[in-house]
């Protein structure tokens, strides 16, 4: 399993549960941890993307459908099954930071 695989499932896992956390008791109280999250947020969904793109590009066509599908599973798991918590935000932005550290040692060294 590449490290880039495990970056986009991360990056795309982050990205589901910040676009899925609209109420504001699902979201940070202070201003500035709510800006962090969202520019996180952000930013690994574009790094999820990269990293996809990067994939059929490079003919790894096998790694970037398994990222591809298994963050559409893994998405879906979060949502349907898990549900809603109060966590969220701080999970969200683990999952965040630690996919956009793995997707750039995968961007740089593999």
């Amino acid at each position: 399993m590449s490290a880039a695989l495990i970056a986009a499932l991360l990056c795309s896992v982050a990205a589901y549960i910040h676009t899925q956390s609209n109420q504001p008791s699902m979201r940070p109280e202070n201003p500035v941890a709510d800006l962090v999250w969202r520019g996180l947020a952000y930013a690994s969904l574009i790094a999820w993307g990269a990293l996809i793109v990067r994939g059929y590009v490079r003919g790894e066509w096998a790694n970037a459908t398994a990222a591809l599908l298994g963050s559409f599973a893994l998405n879906w798991y979060i949502g349907h099954y898990r549900g809603p918590k109060p966590t969220w935000p701080g999970l969200s932005m683990f999952f965040a930071v630690a996919g956009l550290g793995l997707a750039g040692y995968s961007l740089i060294y593999e």
